[in-house]
């Protein structure tokens, strides 16, 4: 019987592998092996919950004060433990954190096949984001299956010399988990919050606008001009109404806190577990985001996507039409944002163009290419 192997740490990385191991768990003639590195420990555990999820191997390696260099050599030596007690035939792996790029090194070093899942994502800029973009390009060497989300990923891959019988088009198992999600009740968390900022219009019916921003390129000043440009939207636009989950990062704490806190009719959260973000955008008007999941899965919803980076490993949703770029630009923000409040038909321009990045199959397209190679 072969032995399959996923590997993952982050809430990202989870929602994205959740549909392909529910697919895999499906195939009686292969054994299937959970480990994760907790690199995000409470918002994966949320996620794993929700999937129903088990691990069967949890390193829990994330320590207080640790750095990346201090990750990476965890994550390579204790996967490389797992990797020597279990000897799985191919290990999966997600995207481009830094448990990826580290457990795809350590299976490597001991000659397991590794299979890179949204393979071939490119910003074209090393530092930005980072560490992720130099983290997926050395995953990239390290693999030897590569199922890529879109046309471009393949592209990607191929102009970096990747053999085109390596190189898979599968479309993005996220798109796959979004939809398993939204089909469930509203959770009561969100229902609560979707309350609470509907109320804040005193019978006015208030357009919600989702808002999570947490990449640590933005740290900083980018940072503060970023939240100062939610303010004045706020400010300037009574008929809206904000919701922000607060990643706990002290760098993104700190600045929310100080320029949001208290701010009329902008709601500031804790994180918040998967479906109740899915349940949220569903509600939502329009999102600025700086993360690269939501870009993904806010068309399938048919919600525009203001994106609070300067440059995007996900030129897809540019091109089709519904993402933008804005930066963490206060004026810009404000500007971009305005229109699509006041302008209907860019509004609809955006909120119905064809989602890139895949039908709700990828699960099922990575588990019938992966099997017979293994």
């Amino acid at each position: 019987m072969k032995k399959v192997m996923t590997i993952f740490g982050t809430r990202p990385e989870a929602i994205k592998l959740a549909p392909i191991i529910v697919e895999l768990k499906r195939y009686s003639d292969i054994r299937l092996r959970i480990c994760v590195t907790a690199q995000h420990r409470q918002m994966l555990d949320q996620v794993l919950g929700l999937f129903g999820i088990t691990p069967d191997i949890d390193l829990d390696l994330m320590q207080p004060g640790q750095t990346l260099a201090d990750l990476t050599a965890r994550v390579i030596v204790q996967v490389d433990r797992v990797l020597r007690e279990e000897r799985p035939d191919v290990v999966i792996v997600q995207g481009d954190t830094t448990t990826v790029m580290a457990a795809a090194m350590a299976a490597f070093y001991r000659n397991v096949k590794v299979a890179h899942v949204e393979a071939g994502l490119r910003s074209g800029y090393i530092f930005s984001p980072f560490p992720e973009e130099m983290n997926r390009r050395v995953t990239t060497i390290f693999s030897a299956l590569h199922f890529a989300p879109t046309k471009r990923a393949v592209s990607a891959l191929l102009q970096e010399g990747i053999p085109e019988d390596r190189i898979y088009l599968t479309g993005n198992p996220v798109i796959d988990a979004l939809q398993m999600i939204v089909e469930k009740p509203v959770p009561g968390e969100a229902e609560t919050l979707l309350r609470r900022a509907r109320l804040s219009g005193n019978g006015r019916n208030l357009r919600l606008i989702l808002v999570t921003a947490h990449r640590r390129e933005n740290f900083g000043e980018r940072f503060e001009s970023l939240c100062y440009g939610i303010k004045s939207l706020a400010e300037r636009n009574p008929d809206t109404a904000f919701i922000y989950p607060v990643h706990l990062n002290p760098n993104v704490q700190e600045p929310v806190s100080h320029i949001l806190g208290g701010a009329e009719r902008i709601f500031l959260t804790g994180p918040v577990e998967y479906d109740v973000l899915a349940h949220l955008m569903k509600a939502s008007y329009l999102i600025l985001t700086d993360s690269g999941g939501i870009q993904e899965e806010a068309p399938s919803l048919g919600k525009p996507v203001l994106v609070l980076r300067t440059e995007t490993e996900r030129p897809e949703g540019i091109e089709a039409g519904t993402a933008k770029l804005v930066g963490p630009d206060a004026e810009r923000i404000v500007a971009e944002t305005e229109t699509l409040l006041r302008d209907t038909e860019a509004y609809h321009r955006m909120a119905k163009a064809v989602n890139p990045y895949g039908d709700g199959k990828a699960a099922r397209r990575i588990a019938d290419i992966l099997l017979p190679q293994i």
